[in-house]
């Protein structure tokens, strides 16, 4: 298939092999390494991958400086916690080898933490443009939460994408404090005091919205961890924030 599979990666040594083995019918395979210190990307390397490595500075730039790199045409984004099914593997399938409608494709995730499918929490409806063409689209440019643009037309596949977000709690509280720098650097550019409000209306709101308003309860335990990780990572990007125009970081 004129299509590249995009996989970037730093520490995934855990990850890699099944991230790989789920998208090895793209013809081209690049694995975009922010430098693991693990067995990332000798793993990869031994499965026929092509190895880019970059220093880490943003989510959008080092995706996108794999997109430029891409032999083919269609591109098919994967985090390495993410597993392509094979149900929407044949979905990709036949949307290549008839001619696309559209340009880039919405792919609908099942999202999996501590040990459970999440179908609340603000979760159920989540939603990435993981297909793509090259020609047409990048990502954003924002730091954190990126999301592909495009100048062409958006459709939506209907087999979904699996989530596994969770290795265990330190590990997850680690990628909300890496995501919150990122997100702090940003929001220097925007909020100009921090205040009472930032500290702890936001994270109340947070923690009610997923908690509450999205039925977070409805997913027992794992719901309000996930409303309580949410409240801390709207605390901890403005406590990062003050950190970074203080000098402290």
């Amino acid at each position: 298939m004129n299509l590249t599979a995009i996989i970037p990666t730093f520490n995934e040594e855990a990850n890699i092999e099944a991230a790989i083995g789920s998208v090895s019918f793209a013809r081209e395979i690049i694995v975009i390494d922010s430098y693991s210190t693990d067995k990332t990307v000798e793993i990869a390397r031994s499965l026929n991958c092509k190895i880019m490595q970059r220093e880490f500075d943003n989510f959008s730039s080092q995706k996108n400086h794999a997109i430029r790199k891409a032999s083919n045409e269609w591109v098919l984004l994967l985090d390495a916690d993410e597993r392509i099914s094979p149900e929407l593997k044949n979905e990709i399938l036949h949307t290549l080898k008839s001619e696309p409608e559209y340009d880039a494709y919405w792919i609908y995730r099942n999202n999996f933490f501590m040990g459970r499918e999440i179908h609340y929490s603000g979760w159920q409806n989540d939603k990435v443009i993981r297909l793509f063409r090259k020609s047409t689209c990048r990502y954003n440019g924002l730091p954190v939460h990126e999301e592909i643009a495009t100048i062409g037309n958006t459709g939506f596949l209907k087999n979904r994408l699996n989530h596994f977000t969770y290795k265990n709690f330190d590990n997850y509280l680690g990628k909300l404090n890496r995501y919150a720098w990122l997100q702090a650097a940003e929001y220097d550019k925007k909020v100009k005091r921090i205040t009472f409000f930032h500290l702890f209306i936001k994270p109340g709101v947070r923690l009610f919205r997923h908690y509450l308003l999205k039925q977070g309860f409805r997913d027992g335990f794992a719901g309000l961890v996930i409303a309580w990780l949410q409240s801390y990572a709207v605390f901890t990007r403005y406590i990062k924030l003050w950190l970074i125009r203080h000098n402290k970081k």
